[in-house]
């Protein structure tokens, strides 16, 4: 499964990604992007692409000429230092402040709606319009819930407007083309201290932001300044399925996005491309010798040749654990739980008894479920328990290859599954046929079991 990774240690910023994503492309799709970026507004914005370089890192930093101005060091990743230079607080607004401290604001303000408009006369894919726009309505409803105002009167200046437009439908574009099977964050970074906007002083993070970051693992530091813009907050929460520490994956490619400011650590956003189906596997050669080839009952000669394990080896796949305890659940209501689970698709639902605070008993109710289920089967399991938190831990799994079968026994046709790869076989009746038979004939289970395997080494695959 093609996967796109940020590692945001370093906060978010629209640029800031738009240059790790833009590092992922190959030279040739570099060029073209760069090509369409300058022609939606030609007349008023120019974009490049500067290698620089943050404590021994390079990485590319993503320039914007706006109206002949080119972006400050405070327009990704603020300072609380306003002098002489340009800032944009919580609403887009971009504002000048000199050193005398006083601000000085430009007269140009786009509306939320007229926004939306802009975006859908861009000549752009449709599919990037409808990305551009879900990011910026949540920019929207942010600005609109932390000033207690309706999201039709939300204004954006021109400036600000053309600068996060351009991270946003940039970010959006080369999502398009890099086109990942899931995207996946790391928690987010927000900094520490305060931020200097035309309402004042405000806290790190910023309203807007920690309003679009609402649901999302977040953690402050000892790095003070604003680390996650609202362009960056926006951004991450649409395209990513979720926030976890850097899951198993063979990484094919990194990009780094670097932000303009500098700090003791290296101020860039990274972005890993690459399979969460890793590790090559080896020929049976190569394995231990639990592997090597032998005679098997019941396996036709040619499966006993090297060659053939080889063949049948399989790459590793990744699932999930989701687990968590529960100590407040009645047994019934934690069966229902385990039946529901089951009977949406989880690959299996099983509970263990421990011990939780205060030596208080209780149970571990663990799911497990493909990658791309995750936020359903966490929906189902934050709905039907009275847990508040999910563990979600990657593992990977080998499995044999099955297949049901019908095998004549004296007490009728019993299902089988018969289970193969790796040189392996196994066979094993199912329950439900066993039991039923056993009650007909009004034999002992074992009976109907025993003959039902009797029956499998005459089944050849």
């Amino acid at each position: 499964m093609k996967t796109l990774f940020i590692e945001c240690n370093m906060g978010a910023a629209g640029d800031m990604l738009m240059g790790a994503l833009y590092e992922l492309l190959p030279e040739p799709e570099q060029k073209q992007f760069l090509e369409t970026m300058n022609s939606l507004f030609p007349d008023k914005i120019m974009v490049t692409a500067v290698p620089m370089e943050k404590c021994g890192i390079w990485g590319t930093k993503i320039n914007m000429a706006i109206l002949g101005q080119t972006e400050s060091p405070e327009a990704s990743h603020t300072s609380q230092n306003p002098e002489g230079h340009a800032h944009q607080n919580l609403e887009g607004h971009m504002h000048h402040h000199n050193a005398d401290g006083q601000t000085h604001s430009h007269t140009l303000h786009t509306s939320y709606p007229e926004m939306l408009a802009q975006i859908d006369s861009l000549p752009i894919p449709t599919s990037v319009k409808e990305h551009a726009k879900a990011a910026y309505q949540l920019i929207g409803e942010a600005e609109s819930s932390a000033h207690h105002t309706d999201i039709s009167q939300i204004h954006f200046h021109e400036v600000g407007t053309l600068d996060a437009l351009m991270d946003v439908v940039g970010c959006c574009m080369l999502l398009e083309t890099l086109n990942p099977e899931q995207i996946i964050s790391s928690p987010i970074h927000v900094g520490s201290g305060s931020v200097r906007c035309a309402h004042g002083i405000l806290p790190v993070p910023a309203p807007a932001t920690a309003e679009i970051l609402k649901d999302v693992p977040i953690y402050g530091g000892a790095v003070e300044g604003e680390l996650c813009t609202p362009t960056g907050a926006a951004l991450l929460k649409h395209f990513a399925s979720q926030f976890t520490a850097m899951p198993p994956m063979a990484v094919e490619k990194t990009g780094y996005g670097m932000g303009a400011k500098d700090f003791p650590t290296a101020n860039c956003l990274r972005a890993f491309w690459g399979s969460m189906s890793i590790l090559p596997v080896p020929s049976p050669r190569q394995l231990p010798g639990s592997y090597t080839a032998r005679p098997l009952a019941g396996i036709a000669e040619e499966e006993t040749h090297p060659d053939y394990y080889t063949e049948q080896f399989h790459s590793l796949d990744q699932i999930l654990e989701l687990s968590c305890n529960l100590d407040d659940m009645s047994p019934e209501a934690v069966s229902y739980t385990v039946n529901l689970l089951m009977e949406a698709g989880a690959l299996d639902v099983f509970t263990t008894a421990i011990y939780m605070k205060k030596n208080r008993p209780g149970l571990l109710l663990t799911c497990l479920c493909n990658l791309e289920e995750e936020t359903r089967f966490s929906k189902l399991i934050l709905t039907h328990t009275s847990t508040r938190g999910i563990r979600i831990q990657p593992y990977y799994r080998r499995t044999l290859d099955s297949q049901f079968r019908k095998v004549r026994t004296p007490y009728g046709e019993i299902t089988v599954k018969i289970s193969t790869g790796y040189g392996i076989r196994k066979c094993k009746p199912e329950y439900e046929d066993v039991a039923a038979a056993a009650r007909q004939c009004k034999v002992p289970f074992a009976k109907v079991f025993d003959a039902a395997m009797d029956a499998c080494t005459n089944i050849y695959l």
